[in-house]
């Protein structure tokens, strides 16, 4: 199989992984803990790179990283190469300490860049090393939640931002969001496409059709790629297709029919709306929105009638 693409645009947002050389322990104790960490700031803050959430593993790590000037490769050729250098001094070793290249996952931060950063800092939980996230002190969970003071180096804000306005409200949301993973845990990696994308298929589309392109930096981003579906011509479309209202679609109801699931996907999917929006919009808790959004994915997967309901929808609102 041929390796996957480095692609590298400004703001792309990326979920990386780096794993031990022969899958061994790339830690040995809390102060290599202590010193990857000391090299992950390094690097935020040395290549201008976004950090929404990590957490280093016994024998790999996780890190959702956004980079404003399209250098992924720069920041991690530094991350892992530092960090090696300063493992093989320090225990006296030689060799390679990361297992050939580092993985790294093209998202659209819209529909899937919080789903991404819970999955990361519940790995611990996953592995069964800890019940709670907030018992493993080597990621980002406690910062994010508030258990414990926020670095300058990592970025809160966007995450907390999508969960409520207040910054206490928000933090509470988030625990709350990330304790719904635990019960129901998440596998985004079911819907990466090409080994190297996460996101809707006209975000992929964006993505390829910018590389045969020449990018002029006086351009901003926000500029050069299509505007994404209004979330109230979604809705239309969705009521349109069922033969509904959309206030009936929109209304709280204790047997939610189809519908009502493909309108909340497409409010975060297609149109990449916040959590809180959606979940004051149809009136249910952010960790429902979540729940329902990743149902609905599951079953797009395995039913070819709603996956061709869904994009005659999706091309139905891109094509107006």
């Amino acid at each position: 199989m041929a390796r996957p693409l480095r692609i590298q645009f400004p703001h792309a947002v990326y979920h990386v992984t780096a794993r031990g050389n022969e899958r061994k322990a790339i830690v040995r104790d809390d102060d290599d803990r202590r010193r990857f960490v000391h090299t992950l700031a390094q690097m935020v803050e040395q290549f201008n790179v976004l950090l929404h959430a990590w957490v280093v593993m016994d024998n790999h790590y996780h890190l959702v990283v956004e980079t404003p000037q399209a250098n992924l490769s720069s920041a991690i050729r530094h991350l892992n190469g530092v960090y090696t250098q300063a493992v093989n001094r320090r225990h006296r070793r030689v060799g390679h300490l990361f297992q050939g290249r580092y993985t790294a996952i093209l998202i659209e931060k819209e529909t899937y860049l919080l789903e991404l950063c819970r999955y990361v800092v519940l790995n611990p939980v996953r592995a069964g090393m800890v019940r709670h996230p907030t018992d493993w002190p080597w990621s980002s969970y406690r910062a994010t939640a508030g258990d414990a003071p926020a670095p300058p180096w990592l970025t809160v804000d966007w995450v907390l931002g999508q969960l409520g306005r207040g910054r206490h409200q928000a933090q509470a949301t988030y625990r709350q969001f990330v304790k719904e993973g635990i019960k129901n845990p998440a596998r985004p990696w079911m819907e990466v496409k090409g080994q190297i994308y996460l996101g809707s298929e006209r975000f992929i589309r964006r993505v390829e059709d910018g590389l045969h392109k020449k990018d002029d930096p006086e351009i901003p981003m926000s500029q050069k790629r299509p505007r994404r579906p209004r979330l109230e011509a979604l809705l239309a479309g969705v009521a349109a297709a069922y033969g509904e209202e959309v206030a009936a679609i929109v209304k709280p109801t204790r047997r939610p029919g189809e519908a009502r699931q493909v309108g909340i996907y497409l409010a975060r999917r297609g149109a990449g709306a916040p959590l809180n929006a959606i979940a004051k919009l149809f009136g249910i808790g952010y960790t429902g929105v979540s729940r329902r959004v990743g149902a609905v994915a599951k079953r797009l997967d395995a039913d070819a009638r709603l996956r061709r309901r869904v994009e005659e929808i999706l091309n139905a609102k891109v094509k107006t």
